[in-house]
């Protein structure tokens, strides 16, 4: 996949492994900063991401997981869980405009 262009994006789903902790916080800041924007953001186990996510996000141990789960969707994974700059660069394409590369 090429990615998806910013205006195509309505759903992102953090998926982690337990599905508590720092994973759902991600969720919530995301949630807060993309606020304005319309898109919904949901947090998910990585073996359960639904079939309408546009992007999904994780973190680098569970990207190839989250590929299999959810092939041929746009994928960002981050190292830290607040403040990465994968996941800042993704609200700054959002709100600004561009593609997310898959």
């Amino acid at each position: 996949m090429a990615g998806i262009d910013s205006k195509d994006i309505h759903k992102i789903v953090v998926a982690c492994d337990a599905g508590m902790g720092s994973s759902v916080m991600l969720a919530s800041q995301l949630r807060k900063q993309l606020k304005e924007s319309g898109v919904t953001v949901e947090h998910t186990p990585v073996n359960s991401i639904p079939a309408d996510a546009d992007v999904v996000v994780c973190h680098s141990g569970l990207a190839a997981r989250a590929r299999a789960a959810a092939p041929g969707k746009a994928l960002v994974s981050f190292q830290v869980f607040l403040g990465d700059p994968a996941v800042t660069a993704l609200v700054h394409t959002i709100r600004n405009g561009g593609a997310v590369d898959a």
